[in-house]
C-alpha cells in the first residue's frame, strides 16, 4: 500500500480549519514570550527517528503473541511499513535492521525500495543474545564475555557480519547490545568478563570502516537476573573510552532502575562527548518497553531538556543516532509507532520552548521556584500546533492516526497479506 501526497492533502483539507486557529493562537503567544515560532517548526521538521525493522510485526508478552494480520512476511515489506509511516508523519525517515532476523537478500533492490520511500539505513544491530538455528557455537553462557574463546571468536564475527551488510547498504553505524552476565552468584568471574568484553570490543571496532560509529548499550539485568556484564552507563562509558574516539554510549530508556535520574546521565555523556544513540520507550515496573510518553512524559520531556542544551552547546558531541525500541504488545505496531512519534516530538517541541537564559539566570540566583516554573511552563504548552504545522511542510497529514484509519491502511494490509506472521521475532 502507497499512500500518496495527494491522498495527505485531500485528508488534510478536513483537518485544516481548526489547525489554523489553533496555531495562530499559540504562535501569537509564543512570539509574544520571545519565541522564534519558524526556527521551531523547522527543527520539529527535521527531526528524524529510526524504525526498527522488528517492530513491524504484531506483537504480545512474553508468554504468546497475537497476530494482528496484514503482517510483513519479508523484510521488504517491513520498508513498505516504515514507507506508510515516513508518508504520514514525515519523521521516519530511516530503518535500523537486526541482524540474523533482516539479512537482504538483494541489496541493490532493498535500497531502491527504501530511497522510493524516502529512508536512509540508520545503525546495524548485531544478534548475541540468541542461538541460531544453524548456529557453530553457542552463546547460552555468554558471547563477547565468554570464557569460551571459540564463542567470543563467533561472536566477533558475526558482528563484523552485521557490519559489512551495513557497508552494503550505506549504513554508518553498529549498535551492540550485549545479553551477557550470570542468572547465579559465582557463575562467572566479574573481571574475567569485563577483560573478555573489552577485548571483543576493540577487535569489532577495529573491523569497522573509518567513518563508522560503535554504540555500546546496556542493561541492569535481564535475562540475567545476578547480573549483566555491561550493566550501567559508567561500564558502557569506560568500554567505549577503551575503544577510540569513534565509540559511544547508547542510552535506551528503559534500560535503568527504577527512579535513575536518565536526564543526568544524558548530560553527564553528552558533557564527555560520549552520548551516540538513544532509544526511547517507556516503563512502569522495568524494562517494560511500553509505548513512548505513556506512563512518564513529564521525565521524557526533562530527558528532552537535557539533548536539547547539549545538542546546543555540547559540540564535541555527535548528533545522536534516534530509534525507538518500544513493544506495542496488544496494539496495533503501526498505530503504536505513530503514537510514539508524536510522544517523541511533543517532547522535543516542549524542550525547544524552555527559555534557556532565563533557566540559566534562575540557576545563578539559586532561585528554585523560578526554575521549576520555567521548565513546568514549557512542558504545560500544548505544542500539538507545532507538530502539525511542521507536518503541513513537509506534506505529511497534520493528525496521522486519524489518517491512518480513515485510510484504513491496517485493512488493507490484511487483504493484500493476510494473516502471516512477521519474520524477525
Amino acid at each position: 500500500m502507497i499512500i500518496g501526497k495527494d491522498i495527505i492533502e485531500q485528508h488534510n483539507k478536513n483537518e485544516v480549519e481548526n489547525f489554523n486557529s489553533d496555531f495562530a493562537y499559540l504562535s501569537d503567544k509564543l512570539t509574544k514570550s520571545g519565541s522564534d515560532v519558524a526556527e521551531i517548526v523547522n527543527k520539529i521538521a527535521d527531526f528524524q527517528v529510526a524504525i526498527p525493522s522488528w517492530a513491524l510485526g504484531a506483537g504480545g508478552t512474553r508468554f504468546g503473541r497475537f497476530s494482528y494480520g496484514g503482517e510483513p512476511a519479508v523484510l521488504e515489506q517491513k520498508l513498505d511499513d516504515v514507507g506508510l509511516l515516513h508518508a504520514l508523519t514525515h519523521s521516519a525517515g530511516a530503518v535500523s535492521l537486526h541482524i540474523p532476523w533482516d539479512i537482504p537478500s538483494d541489496v541493490s533492490a532493498l535500497k531502491e525500495s527504501a530511497a522510493s520511500h524516502g529512508l536512509i539505513f540508520d545503525a546495524m544491530n548485531s544478534n548475541t543474545f540468541q542461538d541460531q538455528p544453524d548456529a557453530k557455537h553457542s552463546y547460552k553462557f555468554g558471547s563477547l564475555n565468554s570464557v569460551n574463546e571459540d564463542s567470543r571468536a563467533y561472536a566477533v564475527e558475526h558482528n563484523k557480519e552485521v557490519i559489512r551488510i551495513g557497508k552494503e547498504l550505506d549504513s554508518k553505524s553498529l549498535t551492540v547490545w550485549l545479553a551477557d552476565g550470570a542468572s547465579f552468584p559465582g557463575q562467572l568471574n566479574f573481571q574475567t568478563a569485563l577483560s573478555n568484553t573489552e577485548k571483543s570490543l576493540k577487535e569489532i571496532y577495529a573491523g569497522m570502516p573509518e567513518d563508522w560509529k560503535l554504540f555500546i548499550e546496556y542493561k541492569p539485568y535481564e535475562p540475567n537476573f545476578y547480573s549483566t556484564t555491561i550493566q550501567d552507563w559508567g561500564t558502557s562509558f569506560m568500554l567505549a573510552n577503551a575503544c577510540g574516539d569513534r565509540a559511544f554510549t547508547l542510552v535506551d530508556l528503559g534500560h535503568h532502575l527504577p527512579n535513575t535520574n536518565i536526564e543526568q546521565i544524558v548530560a553527564t555523556l553528552m558533557y564527555k562527548g560520549k552520548l551516540g544513540g538513544f532509544h526511547f520507550n517507556d516503563s512502569k515496573y522495568g524494562d517494560d518497553d511500553l509505548t513512548v510518553g505513556s506512563i512518564k512524559p513529564y521525565a521524557l520531556f526533562l530527558i528532552f531538556n537535557e539533548l536539547v542544551y547539549g545538542m546546543e552547546n555540547n559540540k564535541n558531541n555527535p548528533y545522536p543516532a534516534w530509534m525507538i525500541d518500544a513493544s506495542h504488545n496488544i496494539k496495533d505496531p503501526l498505530e503504536d509507532l505513530l503514537q510514539s512519534l508524536e510522544a517523541i516530538l511533543i517532547a522535543y517541541a516542549q524542550a525547544l520552548l524552555v527559555d534557556q537564559k532565563a533557566l540559566k539566570e534562575a540557576q545563578l540566583n539559586n532561585d528554585v521556584v523560578a526554575a521549576q516554573d520555567i521548565l513546568q511552563n514549557a512542558y504545560r504548552t500544548d505544542v500539538r500546533p507545532l507538530l502539525k504545522a511542521a507536518r503541513l511542510q513537509t506534506g505529511a497529514a497534520l493528525d496521522p492516526i486519524t489518517a491512518y484509519r480513515s485510510l484504513k491502511v491496517r485493512e488493507t494490509l490484511i487483504s493484500e497479506r493476510g494473516w502471516a506472521k512477521a519474520t524477525g521475532l
